[in-house]
C-alpha cells in the first residue's frame, strides 16, 4: 500500500467569533389545486361562497427533501434552476438514471454491483468546493444534523488553511476533518492506482467517503488541465463489473437486467475486485459542488486526472484575491493524493 499517514494534529482551537453565513431553505412546493366554489343561482340574495383557503403543501417524501443551495439568496439563477429541479434523487435512482441513459458505455459482458450509500447535495459559493465535499462527506460520519458548513469555513479560515473557502492541501483537509467531524483519516500518496487502488475501492465498498482532488471539465467530469481547473469530489460508492456475483448476500434489480445491489441487513461476500488492466470495469459514484446530481467516472479517468495537478491556475493568480497554497504549490498540495474517511472507532 502507497499511503503517506503524516500526523494530522489540529492547533489548539482560536477563540475568535464565529462568522455565521446563513444557509437560506429551499423555496416550498407549490400548493395543492384549490377547491372551486359554486355560483349561486340567478336572483339568489345570498351572498357568493368565498373559496376554501388553499390545501397546506405536501411534505416531501423521506430520502427526497430538495438540495441545500448555499448563497441562494445572492443569485436568482440558483433560485429558477432549484425550483425546476425537484428533489434529489437517491444513489441507487441516479445511477439507474445514468445506466438507462448510457448503456452504451458499460460493457455488456459483465455483470455491475452497486455499492452506494446516499449523499445530500450543497450546491456551492465561490472556490469552496472542497468543504462542500467534506460536507457532505460529514454526514456518513456526523450524527444525522451533519456539521453545518459555515462551521466548516470558519474552522479552515482560523486556522489558516484557506481564505475564502478554497482548498490546496489534502494535509490540511484531513487536519480539518478530524477536528470537525472527530473522524479518522488516511492520507493516501502515489496516485490512486497499483496498491492503493483495492484500498480505495474496499474502503468504498463498506461505505465510507473518500474526497478526490481533480481536474474539472465543463461537465464536471474529470480532466486534465495541469491543475488549472482543480476542483473537489466525493466519492461514497462504486460500480463494479465482474464476471461473476457472489451467491451471498446480493439481490438482482428487477428493472435492470445484470445489476445487483447488497441486500440491506444481510451479510454479503465480498465480490472479486476488477483486475487495475481490465478498461471500463470500476466507475466511482461520485458528487461534487456544482450539481446535485450523482455521475459515474471511470476510475481511470480519475486517477489520471488526479496524478497531473500541478500548476496553479493563471486566472487565479491574476484574479487579485488571496488563496492560500501550500509550500510546493499545487503539486505539493494536490497531486497524487486522496482523503480516506472513517468514523471514529469508540474506545469504550
Amino acid at each position: 500500500m502507497t499511503s503517506c499517514s503524516p500526523t494530522l494534529e489540529p492547533p489548539s482551537p482560536s477563540r475568535i467569533p464565529a462568522h455565521h453565513v446563513p444557509i437560506i431553505p429551499p423555496p416550498p412546493l407549490p400548493p395543492g389545486p384549490q377547491d372551486l366554489a359554486f355560483s349561486p343561482p340567478l336572483g339568489s340574495l345570498q351572498a357568493p361562497i368565498p373559496p376554501p383557503p388553499p390545501l397546506p403543501p405536501s411534505p416531501p417524501a423521506m430520502g427526497t427533501a430538495p438540495p441545500h443551495v448555499f448563497g441562494l439568496e445572492k443569485s436568482q439563477l440558483l433560485k429558477e434552476a432549484l425550483e425546476k429541479a425537484g428533489p434529489v434523487p437517491k444513489g441507487r435512482e441516479d445511477v439507474k438514471r445514468l445506466l438507462k441513459l448510457r448503456k452504451d458505455r458499460f460493457r455488456s459482458d459483465l455483470c455491475w454491483i452497486l455499492f452506494c450509500a446516499d449523499l445530500p447535495s450543497l450546491i456551492q459559493e465561490g472556490p469552496q468546493c472542497g468543504l462542500v465535499a467534506l460536507w457532505m462527506a460529514g454526514t456518513l460520519l456526523s450524527p444525522p444534523s451533519g456539521i453545518p458548513l459555515e462551521r466548516l469555513v470558519q474552522v479552515a479560515t482560523e486556522r489558516g488553511y484557506t481564505a475564502q473557502g478554497e482548498m490546496f492541501s489534502v494535509a490540511d483537509m484531513g487536519r480539518l476533518a478530524q477536528e470537525t467531524l472527530d473522524c479518522q483519516t488516511e492520507l493516501l500518496c502515489g496516485g490512486l492506482g497499483g496498491p492503493n487502488r483495492d484500498l480505495v475501492l474496499q474502503h468504498l465498498v463498506t461505505g465510507h467517503p473518500l474526497l478526490i482532488p481533480y481536474d474539472e471539465d465543463f461537465n464536471h467530469e474529470p480532466c486534465q488541465r495541469k491543475g488549472h481547473k482543480a476542483h473537489w469530489a466525493v466519492s461514497a460508492g462504486v460500480l463494479l463489473g465482474v464476471q461473476s456475483v457472489p451467491s451471498l448476500g446480493y439481490t438482482e434489480d428487477p428493472e435492470l437486467p445484470g445489476l445487483f445491489h447488497p441486500v440491506p441487513g444481510i451479510p454479503c461476500q465480498p465480490p472479486l475486485l476488477p483486475e487495475e488492466g481490465s478498461p471500463g470495469a470500476v466507475y466511482l459514484l461520485s458528487k461534487q459542488g456544482k450539481s446535485w446530481h450523482y455521475q459515474l467516472w471511470d476510475y481511470n479517468q480519475v486517477r489520471d486526472s488526479n496524478l497531473q495537478l500541478t500548476d496553479f491556475s493563471p486566472s487565479r493568480a491574476t484574479d487579485g484575491r488571496a488563496y492560500v497554497v501550500p509550500a510546493g504549490g499545487v503539486q505539493a498540495g494536490l497531486c497524487g493524493q486522496a482523503l480516506l474517511l472513517r468514523p471514529r472507532v469508540s474506545s469504550h
